[in-house]
């Protein structure tokens, strides 16, 4: 039987455009319940230490305007472990995070960090927050977060967005293969990053997979046919896949 796949929608960039001229438009509140009215399945937030995006106030505002799961994308620091347990998200997922980076550069390195990581994942367990581990798709980062008690990884598919011909074949194979040993282990996979109409359905089709989290690329379509359209369409070609 195939998973359903759900297709969480990360509005970081609506407010990346908000704060570049400052002021409250657009705002990513109302991307939210953009999301919420075509069908979307969730809402992603990664609020970073910088701010760059998503704002703090922004957090409790999209959780209220909506009845959609919020997503939360954190730093494994004390400061946004913090930040979580206050409001509390339907997920919290653990991702790597550099000041200077542009955007997520990989998966988090579960294995290495295994320490720092263990007190941050069971003080979100213990709050009711459902936790995933965004980490390449390896067998070493799957067993790490295996052991950390993840229920849920979410699988970097930057590598494969960015391949072509025979290395994306292989990238591609990779995912399947473990999304499949994550599914037999009890852990939930889902995948994200880089993710477009023209590459997506691929990935679409892995069946263990539950839920693909796109953001940028679906925030830059919108710009030229509107949130909705944009939504909408990368819905459809999902469920073609499936």
């Amino acid at each position: 039987m195939t998973t359903p796949l759900r297709l969480g929608v990360n509005i970081d960039h609506v407010a990346t455009i908000r704060n570049a001229r400052g002021g409250d438009h657009p705002d990513p509140v109302r991307a939210a319940e953009i999301v919420a009215r075509c069908g979307g399945d969730g809402i992603t937030a990664h609020l970073r230490e910088d701010r760059r995006h998503i704002r703090d106030e922004d957090l409790r505002r999209i959780q209220d305007a909506t009845d959609l799961p919020l997503n939360l994308e954190m730093a494994a620091t004390e400061e946004m472990l913090a930040i979580a347990l206050a409001h509390k998200p339907h997920a919290a997922c653990i991702v790597p995070e550099k000041r200077e980076e542009r955007t997520t550069e990989g998966g988090l390195d579960a294995a290495g960090k295994h320490n720092q990581l263990q007190p941050i994942v069971s003080r979100l367990k213990d709050a009711g927050i459902r936790v995933s581990l965004f980490i390449e798709a390896t067998e070493r980062q799957l067993d790490a977060a295996l052991q950390l008690g993840a229920p849920v990884v979410e699988f970097h598919t930057g590598a494969y967005a960015h391949a072509e011909g025979e290395e994306r074949a292989r990238i591609l194979k990779q995912l399947a293969d473990m999304s499949a040993l994550a599914a037999k282990n009890g852990i939930e996979p889902h995948a994200g990053h880089g993710l477009t109409y023209e590459n997506v359905q691929p990935v679409a089709a892995i069946p263990q997979l539950a839920e693909l989290n796109i953001g940028h690329y679906l925030i830059g379509e919108a710009i030229f046919c509107g949130l909705e359209p944009a939504v909408l369409k990368m819905r459809e070609l999902m469920d073609h896949a499936r």
